[in-house]
């Protein structure tokens, strides 16, 4: 097992180096729209995953694909001869999503932020359904309670819900 700061830096090489090879050594016109975004080394070195993005439709896509499965011994003996381990690792060509998952990001977040818009408009000019303070009312203030209204049974009745509270003395 190699170190992983080395796998890192091995695949940092390897990709900028498949990219130049692409410009350079590739003489196919399938491989123009091509950028190499990223590499990934496994931690013993032997195989290598290439993300690449393309510009174009979907014809373009797959003119890519093709090309680069073509190109793939090229590539790899052009990493072989730049890079300094024993074994030339192995390339695995893979679509990079991250660009059209940005995208599709971007656009849910356009949304969100519209519809965000609209309801501050709304909100704006509505009015609570009821009183600001629902539970403030002139009408408790207004309430004078004398002595002269309870009877004697009612204060019992509260004197002993104070004790069942108290832990049922």
């Amino acid at each position: 097992m190699a170190d992983p700061a080395r796998a890192a830096k091995l695949a940092q090489r390897i990709k900028v180096v498949v990219a130049e090879a692409l410009g350079r050594r590739i003489k196919d016109p399938r491989v123009e729209g091509i950028t190499i975004t990223d590499a990934r080394v496994t931690n013993d070195l032997q195989h290598a995953t290439v993300y690449y993005t393309v510009f174009g439709d979907e014809a373009a896509h797959s003119d890519a694909v093709r090309a680069l499965e073509k190109a793939k011994g090229v590539l790899r003996q052009e990493v072989g001869r730049n890079i300094t381990v024993r074994l030339t690792p192995t390339l695995e060509f893979v679509a990079d999503l991250i660009p059209v998952n940005a995208s599709n990001l971007e656009e849910l977040l356009r949304t969100a932020k519209q519809r965000d818009a609209e309801v501050a408009a709304l909100a704006a000019g509505a009015k609570h359904a009821g009183d600001a303070d629902p539970y403030k009312s002139d009408a408790a203030q207004d309430v004078d309670i004398d002595e002269d209204d309870f009877d004697e049974e009612d204060i019992d009745l509260r004197a002993d819900e104070d004790i069942d509270e108290d832990g049922g003395k």
